[in-house]
């Protein structure tokens, strides 16, 4: 990461020096998208999705969230300027602000709502970034990050219309009481988000976030195969997503 870090800014002070902009972020990203090695038994999809039934969510179950963030080795920060969230909850004139009104049902005004990255089809985040470390898989729509090429500049957190990124303002690992081996910590000056829990669906298991969910109210699937369950349940439940105005194409439904 340091290396990366190192190289952006040579690269930065040269386009200062009179290089034009365009060379120096080819120079940068020449090395093209990384490439993660998967095992046989990996889940095929080719559009990755995720419904969350809030008739099924319990207001006072985090299990989803303590998942998450255990596995993935999330610092917890007491401190809301400076906290990392993957999977956090919002209420719904937060989540929803479009579709918030003075009649709405009580149900849904106390009720709070899981939310994360919405892995959309025309993700904001993508195109701003300047080095490729957010990018889109195209195999299966995942919206992921390389933290090695991450050099801190935030222009995704901007770009993100839904708050889903992090930055670590402080050295995370200073954050953690017990670290999973299994998925790397980052380092100061890096954002972070929801991977879809990428590291899973290519050794076949769903995302820790679906696994811990006792009530079943999340579902994840592919929206490309007609007969997943996520399929399934747009077909006959009604259900929202986050600012869809926006024309990002979330890949989180609501059923509310």
């Amino acid at each position: 990461m340091e290396s990366s870090r190192r190289k952006f800014l040579k690269i930065a002070g040269l386009s200062v020096l009179g290089v034009g902009a365009k060379p120096v972020l080819d120079s940068l990203v020449q090395a093209g998208e990384p490439t993660y090695a998967t095992d046989q038994e990996a889940l095929e999809g080719t559009h990755w999705a995720m419904v969350v039934d809030m008739k099924k969510c319990r207001d006072d179950c985090r299990d989803c969230i303590t998942a998450c963030h255990r596995g993935h080795n999330v610092p917890e920060i007491n401190n809301a300027k400076h906290e990392i969230k993957w999977i956090w909850n919002e209420d719904f004139k937060h989540a929803f602000p479009t579709q918030e009104h003075e009649h709405l049902a009580e149900r849904l005004e106390r009720q709070p709502f899981m939310v994360l990255c919405n892995h959309c089809d025309n993700p904001p985040c993508v195109r701003v970034c300047p080095t490729q470390a957010t990018f889109k898989r195209k195999e299966d729509g995942v919206v992921m990050m390389d933290f090695h090429r991450c050099i801190g500049c935030r222009f995704c957190m901007a770009a993100c219309p839904y708050g889903s990124r992090s930055f670590n303002w402080f050295n995370p690992r200073n954050y953690l009481d017990d670290t999973n081996p299994d998925f790397p910590t980052r380092a100061k000056g890096v954002v972070e988000k929801c991977n879809f829990c990428a590291e899973r669906l290519a050794i076949g298991k769903i995302p820790l976030c679906v696994e811990a969910c006792k009530e079943k109210a999340l579902v994840f699937g592919d929206l490309d195969d007609p007969n997943s369950e996520v399929r399934k349940i747009l077909r006959e439940r009604f259900s929202i997503r986050r600012k869809p105005g926006l024309g990002t194409g979330p890949n989180i439904f609501y059923v509310i």
